[in-house]
C-alpha cells in the first residue's frame, strides 16, 4: 500500500498543447515549462502545477504552502499536519525532461518475434509466409473451449511479456494490440499488460473466411468467432471492471478474412455495449488488397463502404494504414468520425505506399501513429515519428499526389512537432481518450516518460599521446551522451528535441509512468 498520496514531479516538462480540431488548421508548438507538477497516487491524475517553483527557494515555499514533507525526510520540522509526498526530479545537467507517454494505435503483439523479417514480399504474400504461421502457434483452435490465460502456450506468454516490456522501454504507455484467434492467449496478453501496468486495448483477431484464411489458422465459423470474441470481452471486463487500464476492442482482422455474417455480427456486438466497444481493423494498405476487397465485396462501393455496410465504421473505430483511400472514402470516414492509424515504417518496409496524412488531417480525419509490428520493423513510436516526417517529404514527388498538385509540392511535409503531436495528442484522440492522455494539462492522467539526453564535457584542455581528452580541474564532471544523442551545450532546447527525435532510442527513456505508477526504469 502506498505511504504517500501525492507524487511531486520537479524539473522540465515538455508537451504540445491540445488543438481543438486537431491538426486540421492549426500548427502545434512545443511548450516547455520548468517547475513542479503533482499527481494523486489514488487516481493517477494531475492535481496541479506551479511553473514558478523552478529554484530551491520557490520550491521550498511551494512545499510549505501545501504542508508537504518529502517522504525521505527524517524530520517534520514540528509540523503535525504534514502530508508526505514523494519527489521525482529531472536532472538539468543531464538534459532530462518529462514528456507525455507515447500511444501506439496499431501493433500486432504475436508478430513481435518476426520484427524485421519481411524479406522483399508485399502484404498478402507476407501474411502467408511469415504472419499466419507464427500466429497459429499461439494455441490450438480445435480443443475444449477455454478462456483461462494459463491455458496459453508458454511460448505465447514469453512473446507477450517481451513485447509489453519492449514497448514500455520505448515510452509507449498505451497500445492498441491485435492478438490471435486464440482466446486463452489473448486473455493472457490482457492479463500481462494489466500486471505490468501498461494501458492497452486488447483485441482477439476475427478471421473465419475459408476462401482467404489458411485451413490451419482460422475461426471455425462466424458463430465461433463471435462467441470467442465475447469470451475475451467478458474476461477483460472481469479483469478490469472499470476499464481504467485494459479495454476490449472488437477486431475483424480485415475485410478479406471475414465472412459477411461475421462482419455483421461483430458490428452488432460492438454497438450492443454502452458505450459502444472500440473497433480496430485494416484498410487500403496495399493495392492488391484493395483489388481483392473489390472482388470479394462487389456489392459495396468501396473498401470503407464494406465496413460502413456492417456498422464497423464508427467514431470508435481505428483504421490502420489508409494508404490508398479514394477521396470518397476519406469523406465517408470523416463523416462517420472513424480514426486512422498511420504506420509509416510498415508502409515503407512492405512497399505498401505513402499515406496522404496531410490530406487526411486537412479533411478533418483524426490521425495517430502505429508501429504495426511486425510489418513495421521497430516497436518504437519515436521511430514512427521520424518515419512519418520522412515519408511525408516524399509524398509531393509521387504520381498519386501529382494528380491534384504539382510535383514537388511541399505542403505534405510533417514537422517534428506535428509528428510528436500524432504520437501523443493525436493517438489519444484516436483511442477516444483525448481528455485524459497526451499532455500535462490539469486533471489529465499522468502517463509520462522521463527522457535523458545526457551531458557534455565542456572543458577538454589537452590530448595525450593516445588522443584521449582530459577535462579541466574546475569542470563539474557530467557524464557524456545517453544513447545515440550527442549534446554539445550550444543547442537551444528546441534543437535538443530535434536531436532526440532524429537520433533517440530506448536508451534515452530513463523511466515511464502510467497513471502515476512507475512501470519501467532504465538501470
Amino acid at each position: 500500500m502506498s505511504t504517500h498520496e501525492i507524487t511531486l514531479y520537479r524539473g522540465t516538462f515538455i508537451h504540445l498543447p491540445r488543438l481543438e480540431g486537431g491538426l486540421t488548421t492549426s500548427k502545434p508548438k512545443l511548450i516547455r515549462n520548468r517547475g513542479a507538477l503533482w499527481v494523486s497516487t489514488l487516481d493517477g491524475r494531475i492535481k496541479g502545477f506551479d511553473w514558478d517553483a523552478h529554484d530551491e527557494s520557490s520550491f521550498r515555499e511551494l512545499m510549505k504552502i501545501h504542508g508537504w514533507i518529502d517522504i525521505e525526510a527524517s524530520q517534520t520540522n514540528g509540523n503535525a499536519d504534514y502530508v508526505k509526498v514523494k519527489i521525482v526530479t529531472s536532472n538539468e545537467e543531464r538534459n532530462e525532461f518529462f514528456f507525455p507517454g507515447f500511444i501506439d494505435t496499431h501493433i500486432h503483439a504475436p508478430q513481435y518475434p518476426n520484427a524485421g523479417l519481411f524479406g522483399s514480399t508485399t502484404l498478402l504474400d507476407w501474411l502467408e509466409t511469415y504472419t499466419f504461421p507464427v500466429e497459429s502457434g499461439f494455441g490450438k483452435t480445435n480443443t475444449t473451449p477455454s478462456n483461462k490465460p494459463e491455458d496459453a502456450p508458454p511460448s505465447a506468454l514469453r512473446v507477450y511479456d517481451q513485447v509489453i516490456a519492449r514497448t514500455l522501454s520505448h515510452g509507449t504507455t498505451c497500445a492498441s494490440y491485435f492478438a490471435t484467434v486464440h482466446v486463452p492467449a489473448t486473455n493472457a496478453l490482457a492479463a500481462l499488460a494489466h500486471k505490468r501496468g501498461q494501458r492497452a486495448f486488447i483485441g482477439r483477431v476475427c478471421m473465419d473466411n475459408p476462401s482467404f484464411c489458411p485451413e490451419y489458422y482460422r475461426d471455425a465459423s462466424a458463430e465461433d468467432s463471435l462467441e470467442s470474441t465475447k469470451s475475451t470481452i467478458e474476461y477483460i471486463h472481469t479483469l478490469d471492471p472499470k476499464g481504467s487500464l485494459i479495454k476490449p476492442i472488437v477486431t475483424p482482422r480485415f475485410a478479406p478474412t471475414c465472412s459477411r455474417p461475421s462482419l455483421k455480427a461483430l458490428g452488432s456486438l460492438a454497438a450492443s455495449y454502452s458505450p459502444p466497444l472500440h473497433i480496430q481493423t485494416h484498410i487500403s494498405e496495399n493495392t492488391n488488397e484493395v483489388a481483392l476487397v473489390k472482388e470479394l465485396f462487389p456489392e459495396c462501393s468501396s473498401y470503407a463502404g464494406v465496413y460502413d455496410e456492417y456498422n464497423l465504421l464508427t467514431e470508435r473505430t481505428i483504421l490502420a494504414h489508409a494508404v490508398h483511400l479514394t477521396p470518397e472514402e476519406r469523406q465517408l470516414i470523416q463523416k462517420q468520425k472513424a480514426k486512422v492509424s498511420h504506420c509509416p515504417a510498415s508502409n515503407s518496409a512492405l512497399g505498401s505506399g505513402i499515406a496522404l496524412v496531410r490530406t487526411m488531417l486537412q479533411e478533418g480525419i483524426t490521425v495517430g501513429l502505429g508501429t504495426d509490428v511486425s510489418g513495421g520493423y521497430s516497436s518504437s513510436i519515436l521511430e514512427a515519428v521520424r518515419q512519418a516526417c520522412l515519408s511525408s517529404r516524399l509524398v509531393g514527388h509521387t504520381t498519386k499526389f501529382a494528380n491534384d498538385k504539382p510535383l514537388g509540392e511541399v505542403s505534405e511535409k510533417l514537422s517534428v512537432e506535428e509528428s510528436l503531436y500524432l504520437a501523443t495528442r493525436g493517438g489519444a484522440d484516436v483511442v477516444c481518450m483525448g481528455d485524459d492522455l497526451g499532455g500535462f494539462d490539469n486533471g489529465m492522467i499522468f502517463d509520462a516518460q522521463l527522457i535523458q539526453l545526457g551531458g557534455v564535457c565542456e572543458d577538454v584542455v589537452s590530448l595525450d599521446g593516445n588522443g584521449n581528452g582530459e577535462c579541466g580541474d574546475g569542470l563539474k564532471v557530467r557524464a557524456g551522451p545517453a544513447g545515440n544523442v550527442d549534446i554539445f551545450g550550444t543547442e537551444t532546447w528546441e534543437e535538443k528535441i530535434q536531436k532526440w527525435v532524429w537520433s533517440g532510442d530506448d536508451r534515452n527513456v530513463k523511466a515511464v509512468w502510467v497513471a502515476g505508477r512507475m512501470v519501467h526504469e532504465r538501470v
